[in-house]
């Protein structure tokens, strides 16, 4: 039987609003990312989306998006927390490195300033979903991630070129679960402009 996962970015949060690294660290949601959020559950209202189960990070801007979107009693996971930057956690975005071809999403260059690499946050993020779609009763499930986190986990089983280089505050990441594996669905985004 299909079930359907829709894994969302938390809403703006004051370090995103002064672009700086923001992983392991936390930081407030903005009014804008509150907004956002708000965006996010008017879609899910509109299209008849309800769910059996909601997760989210143990950050605080995660949890904060999930209840501006539903009321339900939710689970706090620390595997589907941010990746780590280490040393580099609230430091201004200018000093990440600059993705290339030989190296598209930073791999290992966070251990060295004690952060995670990259193939461990998508393992942590890829059998945590795993086993919140193994319940038999989650059948239309919201978890709400970051940035990063989420990035990792599309590319478990997909190419970069499909989604755009940085996800959008509060995007959803639709997925089909079926027979153990995950099917990448489409990206959701809102139009938030106006709130800007």
């Amino acid at each position: 039987m299909k079930k359907t996962l829709y894994l969302m970015r938390h809403g703006q949060t004051r370090f995103n609003q002064l672009k700086k690294i923001q992983g392991a660290c936390d930081s407030p949601l903005t009014d804008i990312g509150v907004a956002q959020a708000q965006l996010a559950k008017a879609y899910f209202t509109q299209n008849g989306i309800e769910f059996d189960a909601a997760y989210a990070s143990t950050q605080e801007r995660a949890s904060d998006t999930l209840e501006l979107i539903t009321n339900q009693p939710y689970t706090r996971l620390k595997a589907l927390k941010e990746w780590d930057f280490g040393r580099f956690e609230g430091e201004s975005e200018a000093l990440n490195p600059k993705p290339s071809a030989h190296n598209p999403h930073y791999d290992e260059f966070f251990v060295a300033y004690g952060g995670e690499a990259f193939v461990d946050v998508q393992t942590r993020m890829n059998l945590a979903l795993h086993e919140i779609m193994q319940i038999e009763t989650h059948q239309n499930v919201l978890a709400v991630s970051h940035g990063g986190a989420c990035y990792s986990f599309y590319l478990t089983r997909n190419t970069r070129e499909s989604l755009p280089e940085r996800l959008s505050n509060c995007c959803i990441l639709k997925y089909e679960y079926e027979d153990g594996n995950f099917k990448f669905i489409e990206l959701i985004t809102h139009d938030d402009a106006h709130l800007f």
